[in-house]
């Protein structure tokens, strides 16, 4: 199965800076990545802005994390600003970050330029909604991560190896 790379277009609207109402959208699971302290297990948990793009999509932001709730884990520490209390002995053995889907928040975003140029919108901080704000819900044209169709259109796919003539490197 071909795994096709292409260029990006350049056109990437990052979120604007300042505090940003969000739900939480989807948890993607990104499994073993290698990190400077070994392979670790993480995931991305992503959000959608109430304020849209100019074609009137929401912001999308995401905050990787390591998939822990030890007392210095990130993790746990946006996780229980996010609901304003502290996790519970029971809660440690086992919390389902899948959960947060469809949850509502308070998003500190932070501009940050990239070592190539580009601006990056980071997500610094997560706190709960003020009790009076209304609820946003996740767009119905969002498809998580895990729903995607990833199959290649049939003519993307080869079924014979190049030959030397055709080797394109």
């Amino acid at each position: 199965m071909p795994i096709i790379a292409k260029g990006s277009s350049g056109k990437f609207e990052p979120c604007p800076a300042g505090v940003q109402h969000a739900v939480c959208c989807d948890v993607v699971d990104l499994g073993l990545l290698e990190t400077q302290w070994g392979a670790k297990h993480k995931i991305d948990v992503r959000w959608q802005t109430a304020e849209t793009m100019a074609d009137g999509k929401p912001y999308l932001v995401n905050k990787r994390y390591t998939l822990s709730l030890n007392e210095k884990a990130n993790l746990r520490h946006d996780l229980e600003a996010w609901r304003g209390r502290a996790f519970t002995e029971a809660e440690i053995l086992g919390f389902d970050v899948e959960k947060l889907i469809g949850v509502n928040c308070l998003l500190n975003v932070v501009h940050k330029a990239g070592n190539k140029g580009g601006t990056f919108a980071n997500v610094v901080s997560i706190m709960p909604l003020a009790k009076k704000m209304a609820s946003i819900a996740v767009a119905a044209d969002y498809v998580r991560v895990s729903e995607r169709d990833t199959t290649p259109e049939p003519d993307e796919t080869r079924d014979i190896a190049p030959t030397e003539d055709e080797v394109p490197f």
